[in-house]
């Protein structure tokens, strides 16, 4: 079973611009996530996976700089650019993980893997982890199957379309209780957010990566880290996307196990 790392990373961001490429205690945010990756246990590959637009060319040289794949594909929609990512690696399974993402769970990120290469499902989510410190792992041919029928083309948040118990088979982790922070933001989409991690990592020396666990303690005994991005909300679909979405799962449900089990079928 071949797994790899798809770190997901545009340089678009209007909220943030250019926010992957900010120096964040020596390093770029991007950089920290991609030196994260390289602790995971198992994985084939790690791919920077962005987009053909020539504003992202210089996350290319930030993959070249530091010893990884790159991948260019769909501007929007993040899925494809995943699947079609994926089917050039040769992968069976994936990891995602955003490039704004510099504090993710190195040792959660472990326990999915060993979770895929036991239980093989389709979709496996973590639950309860601070917001912007989960992966998700994805089969292959789950993902292909999705691309091959959702109508959707902005696809940044692409959670409704796989998580689907009707169609998939999922899994969920939870995270155990110290971890249980759903509403803690370790991301970065504000420059509130960016303070804050400005914050968190100036506490470590350069070349350490800290684990979660000593980024919480951290907040813990320093409380007032955690008024900086008070203010800011995670972004989400809109209702209308939403209905959009449920109501064409219920219509075409039949035809999607049909091709679901057509290209499941096309691996063996």
């Amino acid at each position: 079973m071949k797994i790899g790392l798809l770190i997901t990373a545009r340089l678009k961001s209007s909220r943030l611009p250019f926010k992957l490429l900010r120096d964040l205690n020596g390093s770029s945010i991007i950089e920290h996530v991609i030196n994260r990756s390289k602790k995971l246990n198992d994985v084939e590959d790690i791919v920077l996976c962005t987009s053909v637009n020539k504003q992202d060319k210089p996350l290319v040289e930030v993959a070249k700089k530091n010893d990884i794949y790159y991948f260019l594909g769909s501007e929007d929609d993040v899925l494809k650019r995943l699947s079609d990512c994926a089917s050039f690696f040769g992968f069976d399974y994936i990891l995602s993980i955003t490039g704004e993402n510099p504090i993710f769970s190195i040792d959660h990120a472990n326990l999915m893997i060993n979770r895929i290469k036991t239980l093989k499902e389709d979709f496996i989510y973590i639950e309860g982890l601070p917001i912007g410190c989960a992966v998700y792992g994805l089969n292959v041919n789950a993902l292909k199957t999705v691309c091959e029928f959702k109508k959707e083309i902005d696809t940044e948040i692409w959670g409704p379309l796989i998580n689907r118990p009707e169609i998939f088979k999922v899994g969920k982790i939870i995270a155990e209780d110290y971890y249980q922070r759903p509403q803690l933001r370790l991301t970065n989409d504000y420059f509130e957010d960016f303070q804050m991690m400005n914050r968190i990592f100036s506490a470590f020396s350069e070349s350490s990566i800290p684990s979660l666990y000593n980024v919480l303690n951290l907040i813990d005994n320093n409380p007032e880290i955690l008024k900086i991005n008070k203010d800011r909300s995670q972004a989400s679909l809109d209702q209308e996307t939403i209905i959009r979405i449920e109501n064409f799962f219920k219509e075409n449900h039949d035809e999607i196990v049909k091709l679901k089990y057509k290209n499941y079928s096309n691996d063996i």
